[in-house]
């Protein structure tokens, strides 16, 4: 035993004095390396011989070795950061997923203590259980009662004709829109004014009235926008008058615009519409609903405000509505709000459907920064957007009054432009050249949506006093060229600069300003 104990520690010893060796000599290597003092006893002893080039060479040489010392500590220090970093993002990480758990066991047992309290619930009311009996409360808790048991208020029946015979209603907000239009008198429209004329008084009345400063360009692009299409996206920086547009257009009108202040969490259409609660026998009615259904009784030009509306995804929250306006035949615009009909569902709804009125449009403000979704193509190509990138500069305005305006002279001051002021053949011919040219050099076609979309807004912004270069130069500006950032630009500097030439030598030196301002702020960007 001793003999095996003299082994082992000598064996021990000599392997500790190896790992000894190892860092006694790391630290000599250390301290020689960082000797400042011997280093400058060298050059002393050196530098007597050094001529005019060996100083100059001799300063070089230290100037390199401490430039390396610096970069290895440096990069030390960068690798030291980079770990702890890690270590802590992946402590984080744990941290997250604890606190999710926990989060989730929570929820379940919220879950749990709500399908309790809903039992009760049912159990008190005495609604039908999945066995086809009444449940009723008794002293020793939930009994099953008899299938006569009566049903609550919200009982139902069904008729021969398929319509449920009910004892309430599930429709209250647009029942009080029936009760309203039945003894309801139109006030007296302007059928005069022309759209040139509500451009001005709009203009004059935000000034006057509620100090609001329009370039006289961005009402004649909201009204044209409006000709072209239902759906209008107001984007630009903050403070430029987004939100103010749609609000005191609507005040212009009399008619004040439904704002609905979009939320990150909406998902699906219920958050714009509401939702029928199956356990209530209910509909939660928006006031967006509310609004739809009411414009189906009048003449007025009704306006819906999406607020933020990129704040969550529009292709979400608006998907139903992006695919109903799509369609050709406005009777076909209908909106399933329920499956079944009750006796006492509002007037206008038609087997649970609620049919889109004409003369309502939806007005979207998007910003672009981290906090929003970026607006998909499909949204843009059924939408008219309108950029509006600066304050309004403040003027004098007579003092205008509010003015009321039916939907159907607008509608057909909107018809009579489209007749009067198409875009002519030459200008017809010069986009169809550009169209090759963007094809053969870019792959990109313009859509027969936005060609559509074009001979509607350009004739409307001519009657609004613009001019119709100026109105081809925004549809593509806003609908064409934007598609451009979809590609890879970077490689394609040197074809955007001939398209910029090319639009001047096809349209006219100094028109398509707003395209050519576009597609170089392109080439800047990337």
């Amino acid at each position: 035993m001793n003999g095996f104990l003299k082994w082992f520690f000598a064996f021990i010893s000599e392997m500790l004095g190896g790992f000894a060796l190892i860092f006694k000599g790391l630290w000599h290597g250390i301290k020689q390396i960082f000797n400042v003092k011997e280093y400058v006893n060298i050059f002393k002893s050196y530098s007597t011989e050094f001529g005019t080039l060996s100083w100059v060479l001799a300063v070089i040489a230290i100037i390199i070795v401490a430039a390396i010392f610096a970069l290895l500590i440096f990069m030390i220090v960068l690798a030291v950061r980079k770990y702890l970093r890690f270590r802590h993002s992946i402590v984080s990480s744990e941290d997250l997923i604890e606190e999710i758990a926990d989060l989730q066991r929570k929820v379940v047992k919220m879950a749990k203590e709500k399908d309790d309290i809903m039992a009760m619930k049912v159990a008190q009311m005495g609604l039908p259980n999945k066995a086809g009996q009444a449940l009723s409360l008794g002293e020793d808790g939930i009994t099953a009662a008899d299938e006569r048991t009566e049903l609550p208020l919200n009982a139902e029946a069904v008729t021969s004709d398929g319509v449920i015979q009910t004892a309430d209603r599930r429709f209250s907000k647009l029942m009080e829109v029936d009760a309203f239009y039945a003894d309801y008198t139109p006030p007296a429209y302007d059928n005069e004014i022309t759209l040139s004329g509500i451009c001005e008084a709009y203009r004059n009345f935000a000034c006057s009235r509620m100090h609001l400063y329009y370039d006289i360009k961005t009402v004649r692009l909201f009204l044209a926008g409006m000709a072209s299409t239902k759906l209008i996206i107001l984007q630009g920086i903050s403070g430029t008058g987004k939100t103010s547009l749609p609000y005191s257009f609507g005040k212009f009108l009399q008619k004040d615009t439904t704002i609905a202040s979009v939320q990150p969490s909406w998902r699906d259409r219920t958050e714009l519409f509401g939702y029928f609660n199956e356990f209530t026998k209910n509909f939660n009615e928006t006031e967006v609903l509310k609004r739809i259904y009411s414009s189906s009784f009048n003449n007025d030009v009704n306006l819906i405000l999406l607020d933020e509306m990129n704040i969550a995804r529009i292709e979400y929250y608006f998907a139903e509505m992006l695919s109903i306006l799509e369609m050709p035949n406005a009777d076909e615009w209908k909106l399933d709000l329920v499956p079944n009909s009750w006796s006492t569902d509002p007037i206008n709804l038609d087997k649970g459907k609620l049919c889109i009125p004409q003369n309502i449009w939806y007005i979207g403000t998007a910003n672009n920064d981290d906090s929003t979704y970026a607006i998909s193509d499909k949204v843009y190509d059924r939408a008219q957007p309108i950029n509006l990138d600066a304050k309004g500069v403040a003027f004098e305005a007579p003092d205008t009054p509010p003015m009321n305006l039916g939907y159907e002279h607008l509608n057909a001051l909107f018809e009579a432009a489209f007749k009067e002021y198409p875009i002519s053949q030459e200008n017809l011919k010069k986009m169809q050249q550009l169209d090759l040219w963007v094809i053969e050099k870019l792959r990109v076609a313009f859509g027969n949506r936005i060609l559509k979309q074009m001979n509607l807004f350009v004739p409307v912004y001519v009657a609004c006093g613009g001019d119709e270069l100026d109105g081809i130069d925004y549809v593509m500006a806003t609908k064409i060229f934007r598609k451009f950032e979809s590609l890879n630009l970077a490689m394609l500097r040197d074809e955007l600069k001939e398209l910029c030439v090319y639009l001047q030598k096809l349209f006219g030196r100094g028109t398509m300003t707003e395209s050519i301002a576009y597609l170089e702020r392109l080439q800047k960007l990337y």
